[in-house]
């Protein structure tokens, strides 16, 4: 056995060491008493090659399992693929190849990367979302939802893609175009599938306080999304026609102050009065174009036409004018908006452009306000309002809506920020949407005894219509109320469809009976460690809060029992960098893994991304860093030199080696139980190690001392560099591998002292540090304060008023001229 620490060997026998001896398997034994753990990263999509966010992502999520299977726990970590979407159609496109093949192809090599590295994932669990025997579940529950009126079908605007010939979501329309193709994006209006999470955006809100393990900015993000406001829903008459256009408002109060009416270039109003204008269908045309991101639309040029079109004012009476603007959208409320141009900023900009009324309701409760200049959007009193003059904002609010509700003419509303989900896509690598379309029963769910819809694995896609348009085994089928010939849907899912419950389905991912095993939701769930990147703050994060809350209604588990939260805690690592930015292909700043173990060994690069930042900041690429993570591990190599060496110098100090042993053990442990800071508890360990290469074991009881700390070392490095560790302590004669060992136990008494060091300050300066008995006094500490060189020279000349001893830290001096 070489003396030398030779990463490739040694890392590829301890990896067959631990597969043999399964030390990464979760129990699902009954007669297993030990406290359960569930450890959970954000599972990859397979792109076939890892990049260095992955490594840090991995290496975290498996610090913290390895650590709590050495405290004694039953540790689910388990891994998968989150393998349908357009991505890996995009990538058959190209290479010529069916998705399936691509896909697989993919999972196979980065299951080698992934076991590269040494992460202990149980393996035995991996899952893959394009498998039917995973997608037939989400099938199943969509079927039940569509029982409970929670999965609907309707026309909707969305974002069209014709190249692609599919919907894009708002994030995939860049600056107007479709962010794969670059061809301009419309919006039309098509029949799409959507699940019903609006029902549950109270429930969602009020979760949020739950989330005590949350980052609070992802906590406020999601708060945000789903945002909720109170107000008054507003129905405004229109003229000669017995509808009504209806509105949402947080400021009834400003009611009396409408001048016109907004529409969205797809209201219907707007799409019937362009049937016999050329030059509003032109307008409305040129609408469908632009971006329906908040952010861009917040910043665009307001635009608009008149309809020809007077809405009723429902306390006056009046005629109000009915407008199109391109800053209203559909997918928001109702698709319209009672515009004040005396309270609303953006109203005023569109009214003083278009030359419309400005009429001011509400002043100041002091002075005046130039309403001609600039709207006035504070709270303040009613003026011009009729009945409701005098009020201030908070009572006219109120007063208002009794009024529209007494009169049938509106009533107070909550409403919510959140949209219903939508979830079908016009493409072909995703889970088949599990409906029958009949000529006679309309839309009808595929009955349990015929899931799961299958998808067709050898079809390529050309990047047009899907092709299962043209696959009539797939397309045609029968009825199953009447028998019938019937059409399957075409559409498949929305990939946040699988990743949505997949952490609940690695607790029984072999079950054919069920979505979860209830028993195994109760061991396991919920995750008690959840870790990705805060990219997935929102989207991902709140639609698996929305599908736990789906699978406990439809009976899968008990909710009072596993809890309405699929994740306790949550960690949101930080992005990858180098040279400052992000590391991407498209800017050739990307660094390869693999190359960086073929040099240095997994090990180097699992301590590297742990050590160079805090898990939640960005890590900046450097490789320099990486040359210095190999270097201390070869220095903690070099411990072993020492262990029967013979020396015939003198002991060093026994007390204060163990009193470095037992304090890096305690500071390591509280970076695993309070935050994960591993940067910290590997600082720490270099520490404990330039201790240990100081130290000279001569006597027995320095001999002891030194490999206490030697064990102490490869124990504590497990988690972070585990082929490593294990090596060590066979070398060491460790009882077991150092990943299967105790954690080791702060030992008191080694930390007791019998001198402590305090800070001296003088005028509140730091002028140095003293080492006294640790029950000194105030007389003896100032005695050796004064018998320092460096600190007497600040007491020279000068006359002693105060003296403040603070214990154990500090002593405080307050001086004066002599």
């Amino acid at each position: 056995m070489s003396d030398r620490y030779e990463a490739q060997e040694i890392e590829a026998r301890w990896q067959k060491q631990w597969e043999v001896a399964a030390i990464d398997a979760a129990s699902d034994d009954p007669a297993d008493s030990r406290e359960t753990y569930y450890c959970l990263v954000m599972f990859p999509y397979p792109s076939g090659n890892l990049h260095m966010g992955h490594v840090r992502n991995y290496c975290l999520g498996d610090a913290v399992a390895r650590y709590k299977r050495m405290r004694g726990f039953n540790v689910l970590h388990p891994i998968g693929w989150d393998a349908f979407g357009l991505p890996a159609e995009n990538a058959a496109i190209k290479h010529h190849r069916p998705p399936a093949e691509w896909t697989y192809g993919n999972i196979d090599q980065m299951r080698a990367q992934l076991k590269r590295l040494g992460l202990s994932y149980d393996w035995s669990r991996e899952i893959a979302t394009c498998r039917p025997e995973y997608y037939r579940w989400e099938q199943w529950l969509f079927t039940r939802l569509m029982e409970k009126g929670l999965a609907y079908q309707q026309n909707a605007e969305v974002n069209w893609c014709d190249p692609c010939h599919t919907v894009l979501a708002n994030e995939q329309v860049v600056d107007g175009v479709c962010w794969r193709c670059d061809t301009p994006v419309v919006r039309k209006n098509l029949k799409q599938w959507f699940i019903r999470i609006t029902a549950y955006a109270e429930e969602l809100l009020s979760d949020l306080d739950k989330l005590t393990g949350w980052p609070e900015k992802v906590v406020g993000m999601q708060r945000n999304w789903i945002g909720r406001s109170t107000g008054a829903e507003v129905s405004f008459g229109l003229e000669n026609s017995d509808a009504t256009l209806d509105i949402f408002t947080t400021r009834p109060d400003t009611l009396m102050g409408v001048t016109y009416m907004a529409v969205a270039a797809g209201h219907p109003l707007a799409q019937q009065a362009a049937t016999s204008n050329p030059a509003l269908a032109a307008f409305l045309d040129e609408c469908s174009r632009i971006s329906t991101k908040e952010a861009d639309v917040e910043t665009m040029e307001k635009k608009g036409m008149a309809l020809g079109v007077n809405a009723i004012h429902p306390i006056t009476g009046a005629l109000v004018p009915v407008w199109v603007a391109n800053f209203v959208l559909m997918g928001y409320g109702t698709g319209a908006v009672m515009s004040v141009p005396a309270h609303d900023e953006r109203d005023h900009a569109f009214a003083k452009k278009y030359g419309l009324p400005i009429r001011q309701v509400i002043a100041p409760h002091a002075g005046d306000w130039d309403i001609d200049a600039a709207a006035f959007t504070e709270v303040g009193k009613l003026i011009d309002s009729g009945a409701f003059d005098g009020l201030p904002s908070d009572e006219a609010k109120v007063a208002i809506t009794n009024w529209l509700a007494e009169n049938e003419k509106g009533a107070e509303r909550v409403q919510y920020r959140l949209r219903d989900w939508l979830v079908s896509r016009q493409r072909y690598w995703g889970a088949p949407i599990p409906v029958i379309h009949c000529h006679d029963c309309g839309a009808v769910a595929v009955p349990d005894e015929q899931l799961p819809v299958v998808l067709p694995t050898d079809l390529q896609p050309t990047g047009g219509a899907s092709p299962l348009t043209e696959c009539d085994a797939f397309r045609h089928t029968s009825c199953p109320r009447c028998g019938k010939p019937a059409e399957r849907e075409l559409d498949t899912f929305d990939t946040f469809m699988e990743s949505s419950w997949y952490m609940n389905r690695y607790t029984s991912p072999r079950n054919g009976e069920a979505m979860v095993d209830a028993d195994a939701m109760k061991r396991w769930a919920p995750v008690d460690q959840y870790i990705g990147g805060v990219e997935h703050a929102v989207l991902h994060l709140l639609y698996a809060r929305f599908y736990h809350k789906l699978m406990r209604d439809a009976g899968l588990f008990d909710g009072e029992v596993v809890g309405s939260e699929p994740f306790r805690n949550l960690l949101t690592q930080g992005m990858v960098l180098k040279d400052g930015t992000k590391m991407s292909k498209s800017k050739g700043n990307t660094v390869d893994p693999k190359a960086i173990i073929e040099e240095f060994g997994a090990d180097t690069a699992r301590l590297f991304t742990l050590f160079a930042a805090p898990p939640e900041k960005e890590l900046e690429w450097n490789d320099a860093g990486v040359e210095g993570a190999s270097r201390f591990l070869k220095r903690v190599w070099r411990l072993l030199e020492k262990l029967d060496a013979a020396s015939d110098t003198a002991d060093g100090d026994v007390k204060a080696l163990r009193f470095s042993i037992h304090a890096t053990i305690r500071k390591v442990t509280h970076a695993f139980e309070q935050g994960f800071a591993f940067n910290v508890a590997i600082a720490a360990l270099m520490e404990l190690t330039n201790s240990l290469h100081s130290f000279n074991p001569a006597c027995e009881a320095g001999k002891a001392a030194y490999r206490e700390g030697v064990e102490a070392l490869a124990t504590m490095l497990a988690p972070f560099v585990p082929h490593f560790a294990c090596e060590l302590g066979e070398r060491l004669g460790m009882a077991k591998m150092a990943v299967v060992t105790d954690w080791p136990a702060v030992d008191e008494s080694a930390l007791e002292q019998n001198e402590i060091m305090l800070v001296v300050q003088i005028q509140g300066k730091k002028r140095g540090e003293i080492t006294v008995p640790k029950d000194a006094g105030q007389d003896v500490a100032m005695a050796a304060a004064r018998a320092d060189a460096a600190i007497a020279r600040w007491l020279d000349g000068m006359q002693v008023v105060k003296v403040i001893l603070v214990p154990g830290r500090l002593l405080n001096i307050v001086v004066k001229p002599a």
